[in-house]
């Protein structure tokens, strides 16, 4: 993560717009999900083995939370965020390297996002088994990924970060309006 963020800096100090999939790579470490990931298990006190956690279904669904976590976030914090001049968001990302406008950018990153969700229930539904109880424990820790994307949007559109005290509005909308950039 720090690495990372690290990186990220240094690149939005220089002004830099990475290709999308450099931006992807990148994202998924700044997130900050993989770590707090950890914490599910840690508050839930599972003792899930580590050949589970590294199973491919539980890392694509970890993934999957990720992504849809961050690119998610991207859309919410992109009007403030172009209002100062950061470009690093996947929305810029993806005008820069495919040349879209606006609103093709952001139908791009939703349907990133949608994809996203339907891998996260594909894969939730398609876990192996590895018995009673290992299996009780996955199903928190899946269910405490799913309450992480739940609260992630919740707090998004409630806590007047990205959009003011016109969260409410935004979602019945699903209209912002852009902030001028800052000279």
């Amino acid at each position: 993560y720090f690495q990372s963020a690290s990186e990220q800096a240094r690149d939005r100090e220089a002004g830099v717009i990475p290709d999308l999939e450099s931006y992807i790579a990148l994202r998924r470490d700044t997130s900050g999900c993989k770590s707090t990931f950890a914490l599910i298990e840690y508050a839930n006190n599972l003792n899930i083995p580590d050949e589970v956690m590294e199973h491919p279904m539980i890392r694509s669904l970890d993934e999957a939370c990720n992504d849809l976590v961050a690119w998610s976030n991207d859309l919410f914090s992109f009007n403030k965020e172009q209002a100062i001049g950061d470009t690093h968001n996947m929305i810029v990302v993806i005008m820069n390297g495919q040349g879209y406008d606006l609103q093709t950018a952001v139908d791009t990153v939703g349907e990133l996002c949608r994809q996203s969700i339907d891998r996260f229930v594909q894969d939730w539904k398609n876990l192996p088994s590895w018995g009673p109880e290992i299996d009780r424990q996955v199903q928190i820790y899946t269910q405490g990924l799913a309450d992480w994307i739940v609260g992630s949007l919740y707090w998004s559109y409630e806590s007047e970060r990205y959009f003011g005290k016109q969260g409410s509005e935004v979602t019945k909308s699903r209209v912002v309006n852009l902030l001028p950039p800052k000279v």
